[in-house]
C-alpha cells in the first residue's frame, strides 16, 4: 500500500460532489418516525415548554401536522396519549374512544398512507405513573400483561399500522402477539422497545406525557445503563416472542449498544433519539453555543452509522430539510 505523498486521502474530500459519491452512511427523511403527543379536547395545539417546537395536539388539530409530514416525506408517526383522568389500572389506554384511538382514526382519514405506530404502555394513563399494575409497592409483571394486550388490541381495532410496547415487562411481546393473532390481527407488526434503559434522558418526555412516577423509579423494570450483554438477552427474547422490529432507547449515550445489536441480530433495528437529547441541542442552539443545522444531521448520521435502520426523533421535520442541504 502506498504512503504519502503517493497516498493522499484528501483527494476524496475536495468538493461536495466527490464527498457525496463516497459517503458511507446516508440519512434521509424516509428513515424517520416523528413522535406526536395527543391530548383530550378540541382545538388544542399547545407548546411543550421543555421541548421547543413540539406540541400537544388534540385529534382534530392533527390535519395540518400530518400534511406537513407527508410533504417532507416522513413516513411514520409514533403516538403517545396524554389524559386528564387517570386510574390505578390505566384504563384510558384501552378505552375504544381514547385519545390515541381518536388520533389513529383522524390520521388515517387525513393521510391513509401515513404509517401510524402507537406506544403500548400504561404509564401515561395510571394514577401512580408506573408502567403496570402495582402490588405491594412494585409493578406486578404478570398482572400487567393482560392490560397491555388489551391496549394493543384496542389500538389495532382503531386502525393502527404497528404497535410499539415500551413497558419492559417480561413476556409482553408474547402476550400481545397472542392477543393480536387470536383476534384476526396476525399481520400486525410489533416494534418492541427491547433494550430500554432507565435513563436520565427522559425528563422532558415525562413532562410532555405527564407520566412521571408518583413514587420510586423505574429501575426495577427498565434496564441498568451499564449493561450491554443484558440488552442482547432482552432483544433475543423479544425476537423469540414475535417482535418484528427491535429498538434501543436512548440513542446517543448507547451507540455502542446499537452497534452490538446490529452485529448480533438481523432484525430491523430502531433507535429512539429521546427528549433529553433533543432538548439539550435546542437549549444550546438557543444560546448560540452550537450550530443546530449542522449538529442535528451529525447526530442523526451517528445513529444510522452505528447500525440503526429507523430513527425515532423529534428533530425529524427540521432535519428533513437540513439533510437535503448537507454538502
Amino acid at each position: 500500500m502506498p504512503d504519502f505523498p503517493e497516498l493522499r486521502l484528501r483527494r476524496l474530500r475536495k468538493n461536495s460532489a466527490i464527498r457525496s459519491l463516497v459517503r458511507e452512511t446516508t440519512v434521509d427523511s424516509g428513515d424517520f418516525v416523528f413522535p406526536l403527543f395527543i391530548v383530550e379536547g378540541k382545538g388544542v395545539k399547545k407548546d411543550i415548554e421543555t421541548m421547543p417546537g413540539i406540541y400537544h395536539f388534540s385529534a382534530d388539530k392533527l390535519g395540518k401536522e400530518i400534511d406537513e409530514l407527508v410533504r417532507l416525506k416522513i413516513p411514520a408517526v409514533l403516538l403517545f396519549g396524554v389524559v386528564n383522568v387517570k386510574d390505578e389500572f390505566g384504563s384510558g389506554g384501552y378505552h375504544p374512544g381514547g385519545v390515541v384511538q381518536q388520533a389513529i382514526r383522524a390520521i388515517k382519514k387525513a393521510a391513509p398512507g401515513m404509517l401510524v405506530i402507537t406506544d403500548i404502555c400504561l404509564c401515561e394513563y395510571t394514577s401512580h405513573g408506573h408502567c403496570g399494575v402495582i402490588e405491594n409497592g412494585d409493578v406486578d409483571n404478570d398482572k400487567t400483561l393482560p392490560l397491555l394486550a388489551k391496549m394493543a388490541l384496542s389500538h389495532a381495532e382503531a386502525g393502527a399500522d404497528m404497535l410499539a410496547p415500551s413497558d419492559m415487562m417480561d413476556g409482553r411481546v408474547k402476550a400481545i402477539r397472542q392477543a393480536l393473532d387470536g383476534n384476526g390481527f396476525n399481520s400486525m407488526p410489533i416494534l418492541a422497545y427491547a433494550a430500554k434503559y432507565a435513563s436520565a434522558f427522559y425528563g422532558p418526555f415525562r413532562e410532555a406525557a405527564r407520566s412521571a412516577p408518583q413514587f420510586g423509579n423505574r429501575k426495577s423494570y427498565q434496564m441498568d445503563p451499564p449493561n450491554v450483554r443484558e440488552a442482547l438477552r432482552e432483544i433475543g427474547q423479544d425476537i423469540k416472542e414475535g417482535a418484528d422490529i427491535v429498538m434501543v432507547k436512548p440513542a446517543l449515550a448507547y451507540l455502542d449498544v446499537i452497534r452490538r445489536v446490529r452485529e448480533t441480530f438481523n432484525h430491523p433495528l430502531a433507535a429512539y433519539n429521546v427528549s433529553g437529547e433533543y432538548a439539550m441541542v435546542k437549549a444550546a442552539a438557543a444560546r448560540g453555543w452550537v450550530d443546530e443545522k449542522r449538529i442535528v444531521p451529525e447526530i442523526l448520521t451517528s445513529i444510522k452509522r452505528a447500525g440503526a435502520d429507523i430513527i425515532i426523533t423529534y428533530h425529524a421535520k427540521e432535519a428533513a430539510g437540513w439533510l437535503a442541504e448537507q454538502v
